[in-house]
């Protein structure tokens, strides 16, 4: 585990901006080294806030669209469509006006999918996916992803992994169905904490007070099954990007020397 990193923005305004040049950054720069590059996309309205900043960032275009290959950290088990959906949200912030290859989008399956109404056949069909994407350098059943993104809930959750629920407990699957979560909808599908620390870089958004007490908790060395953003961590990097609100509550010791 790394010790995690903070920049702290002004307003989530600035934050969903820099976050998305930030991105784009690292995307250009796994295109360049590897040939590709592979992101996981977290919903909620600082995963949105990032899609549309990066929509409108002239830089976006220094992206090969279609050398990039798109996850999810989670989804609402709801019909193909359905606005609440992760996906659907994502592809009318950004994916639907850039020129992606449609075989490297990712999405989990629906309710009305494959699996019918079977949360865990999908979250199983899910992270078969998965491990048929993983190659012989990944050292597991995941592709070792570029960036992971994260949303944190004001309980600490992250993806649909909520506190002290069995998803947050899972140390062998990567991908479960999550069912009683306490916020609407009850039925999602979720990666795990072993599937998230595959990544290479994990970001962890933050903005609003009703964020700053889960920062506070979730940096000041809490547990996971009981605060699970404290279990989501990268490879080589965890990254916390905050507003100024959602900062409120941290000791200044843990700020960067210059935040922004």
């Amino acid at each position: 585990m790394n010790t995690p990193q903070l920049v702290v923005h002004h307003d989530k305004e600035l934050m969903a901006k820099a976050a998305a040049a930030r991105l784009v950054t690292k995307i250009v720069d796994a295109q360049t080294s590897r040939g590709y590059a592979s992101v996981v996309l977290t919903g909620g309205r600082n995963g949105n806030g990032l899609l549309a900043a990066l929509a409108a960032e002239p830089a976006r275009d220094a992206v090969d669209w279609s050398r990039l290959d798109l996850w999810w950290g989670d989804e609402r088990f709801l019909p193909e469509g359905d606005p609440e959906r992760n996906v659907t949200q994502a592809r009318q912030a950004l994916l639907d006006s850039v020129p992606l290859d449609p075989a490297r989008v990712h999405a989990m399956p629906a309710s009305d999918g494959p699996y019918g109404a079977d949360a865990d056949a999908a979250a199983e069909g899910y992270a078969a996916e998965l491990a048929k994407a993983a190659g012989p350098e990944n050292h597991g059943s995941v592709p070792t992803f570029d960036v992971l993104m994260l949303g944190v809930g004001p309980d600490t959750h992250v993806a649909s992994l909520f506190p002290e629920l069995p998803g947050v407990r899972e140390t062998e699957r990567m991908v479960v169905g999550v069912h009683g979560a306490p916020k609407p909808p009850p039925t999602r599908v979720s990666l795990t904490l072993p599937a998230i620390r595959s990544a290479r870089e994990v970001w962890l958004l933050a903005a609003g007070e009703d964020k700053a007490q889960a920062a506070a908790i979730a940096l000041s060395g809490a547990g996971e099954v009981q605060a699970p953003a404290a279990g989501a961590y990268g490879r080589a990097r965890t990254l916390w990007l905050l507003d100024s609100a959602a900062a409120s509550q941290l000791p200044r010791s843990l700020y960067p020397p210059a935040s922004p």
